[in-house]
This record gives structure tokens, C-alpha cells and sequence, in this order.
């Protein structure tokens, strides 16, 4: 299970991250908060941010879930490329939105293989 709790740290840190760009584009831009309208660069960052945000409580409740019930190293593996999927989304969708696909896609079947591997393994463990 020590894999999975890296793994959850390093997918908070990466959200953390994501905040602290999004704050330095506030900076960049004159982007006052509560506002989230702003100049195309500060809403790509905050999209980003958003998204991975949106997706994170899946990722991390199903990632320990399928730790617990099935194998904590796959499922630290999947929780690994899911982090590493979303910087590749940030890459793809600060330099032009609509290449987003790749890393949206990795990301994406991740966390569908860990939330359905849970599903499974939780129904497996009652049969």
C-alpha cells in the first residue's frame, strides 16, 4: 500500500501545482479573484486546473479501492499514469486546446480501469 500512498501524494502535489499556476497567471493577467474570466492563457491554466481537480476524488478513492481489493501495486501503476497522463493534458491544452485527446484519453481509461476494477473486485470479494 506504500505505493499507492506515494502515488496519492504525488497526484495532490500535481493539483497544488496546477493551483499555483493558475495564481501565477491571476498575477500575470490582473485576474482579480472571484473571477475566473480572464485572457485566453489564465483560462487555459485554470481549465487545467479545474479538470484535474473535477477527476482527482475518482482517481484517488478508486485507486485505493482497487488496492484494497484487488492489487495495491497495479493500482499505484494506474494511479502513476493517470498523474503522468495529466501533464501531458496540461502540455497539450496550454499550447492549443484542441490536442488535448492524448493525454485527456490516458488519463481517462485510468481511472475507468480503477474505478471498474473496483466494481469488480468489490463484487468478486461478495461471491
Amino acid at each position: 500500500m506504500e505505493y499507492v500512498a506515494i502515488v496519492t501524494a504525488l497526484l495532490f502535489l500535481q493539483v497544488m501545482f496546477f493551483a499555483f499556476q493558475v495564481g501565477k497567471m491571476r498575477g500575470k493577467h490582473g485576474v482579480k479573484a472571484p473571477s475566473v474570466d480572464g485572457p485566453e492563457e489564465f483560462l487555459r491554466a485554470h481549465r487545467v486546473h479545474q479538470n484535474t481537480l473535477e477527476q482527482l476524488t475518482t482517481v484517488v478513492v478508486s485507486m485505493w479501492m482497487f488496492a484494497y481489493l484487488l492489487s495495491p501495486t497495479i493500482a499505484a501503476a494506474l494511479g502513476l499514469v493517470f498523474f503522468i497522463a495529466r501533464f501531458a493534458y496540461r502540455a497539450e491544452y496550454l499550447a492549443d486546446p484542441s490536442s488535448r485527446a492524448p493525454g485527456f484519453v490516458a488519463g481517462y481509461l485510468s481511472m475507468a480501469v480503477l474505478v471498474l476494477g473496483s466494481l469488480g473486485g468489490g463484487i468478486w470479494a461478495l461471491v
